[in-house]
């Protein structure tokens, strides 16, 4: 029978006054624990994430969403290796901010502090299980989790490696909590955990985060669906246009940093869409054009409103041909979710014009969506990614499960 929702909030809210005070040197005992317990238990963890990925089959889950949760011992090495790239980063807890001396002599610092206890909400990959783990208590967060039901068996065992790991160390093991309650009912009630939970994540499709955002009783950090462009600028070099395309949708389409829909230019699409149609084909991808692509291509399917505002996660691609970059932005402003957007182009004021003006956490010039990541950016490994404007934006990283106090120092000093 599943643990009350309050009762794994209330142990690893106890932990919160123990973790705020751990030294750097202890969170990282604990974080080197872990990720050589993942390396030492890698058949036990393939035996439970086949489990899952059995179960995944019988309810006729999707490749790609199989892909999503699928564990492999390469995988489970980069969860090992995003650990120890956590360890290598400079501890944010106890960060002076920034300082002040007043003229009436009061000295007065801003301190990075932890958020407490952050409630994790995610959907089928495994990894994040552990990033999040990573992340929070290399912060001096508690934090309670609720992953997807598709990888209930790979999560149980990635949290039991964690609390025996967490058990020989300085750092209290209740600090991690794994909702096993595989019911919708149970999101609801972390969202109404007001004094106990600080803060809620959501990671993971757009059903779930508006779910989250509509119910929270809470405060959240919202990370957005990922329905990312790339746009060919009629300036664009071939072969880079190419390969930039390409990586965004077919290198791994499951995940919220892939290529959704590609906009080209007319001037570029009518000498080369052809070709890219080609190279997109012989990767298994199925595409959807505007009429002017299917015009271009025939044999395209109608690409329709309702495509463009769809976050697919799969080898399915939408094409739309743009008369010139103002087309483009607008096609992004309606339907981008601002999680990442692309132009390809060698004109500098085209590009200086998409980065300035599209509304999104990240922006890139010539370069894949597929680098928004955690690990990518040098975080070790990401929490989420915030499409939000509010606290932190982007990859999520160590600094964003953070927030500040200030702390004054006086001598005797009383307000007149």
């Amino acid at each position: 029978m599943s643990v009350p929702i309050r009762t794994l909030a209330l142990r690893a809210r106890a932990t919160v006054s123990v973790l705020g005070t751990q030294t750097t040197n202890a969170k990282h005992e604990a974080l080197q624990a872990i990720a050589d317990s993942l390396m030492h238990h890698i058949p036990f963890l393939l035996q439970e994430n086949e489990r899952d990925l059995h179960e995944g089959r019988q309810n006729g889950l999707s490749p790609s969403l199989l892909d999503r949760l699928a564990l492999t011992p390469a995988r489970i090495e980069a969860m090992s290796e995003g650990i120890r790239t956590v360890i290598a980063l400079p501890d944010p807890i106890g960060e002076i901010v920034h300082t002040m001396l007043r003229p009436n002599g009061l000295f007065i610092r801003q301190l990075r502090v932890p958020l407490g206890l952050i409630g994790m909400i995610y959907e089928s990959r495994p990894n994040v299980t552990i990033d999040a783990i990573a992340l929070c208590l290399k912060t001096g967060n508690a934090v309670l989790l609720r992953g997807g039901t598709a990888a209930h068996h790979s999560n149980v065992a990635l949290v039991k490696l964690v609390h025996d790991a967490l058990s020989s160390t300085p750092l209290p093991s209740d600090a991690v909590q794994l909702v096993t309650d595989g019911d919708r009912h149970a999101i609801d009630d972390m969202l109404r955990l007001t004094g106990v939970i600080d803060c809620v994540i959501p990671r993971g499709g757009a059903a779930l985060i508006d779910h989250c955002v509509r119910h929270a009783h809470v405060p959240i950090i919202e990370t957005g669906a990922g329905i990312c462009h790339t746009y060919v600028d009629a300036s664009a070099d071939v072969e880079m246009a190419m390969a930039i395309a390409c990586n965004a949708k077919v290198q791994r389409p499951s995940v919220c940093n892939a290529m959704e829909t590609l906009l080209v230019h007319e001037t570029f699409a009518k000498l080369h869409l052809p070709h890219l149609v080609e190279t997109f084909q012989t990767h298994g991808v199925t595409l959807r054009g505007d009429p002017q692509a299917m015009q271009l291509v025939p044999g395209l399917s109608l690409a329709t409103s309702e495509n463009f505002a769809t976050e697919y996660n799969d080898l399915i691609l939408n094409i739309r041909v743009v008369a010139n970059l103002e087309e483009a932005l607008a096609h992004i402003a309606t339907y981008g979710t601002r999680h990442s957007e692309c132009i390809v182009t060698q004109d500098e004021l085209h590009a200086q014009r998409f980065l300035s003006t599209v509304d999104a956490a990240v922006v890139y010039h010539n370069a894949s969506t597929r680098f928004t990541d955690g690990f990518e950016f040098g975080f070790g490994a990401e929490i989420g990614i915030s499409t939000q404007k509010l606290h932190a934006r982007g990859p999520m990283g160590l600094p964003a499960l953070t927030s500040t106090k200030y702390v004054v120092h006086g001598d005797g000093h009383i307000r007149t």
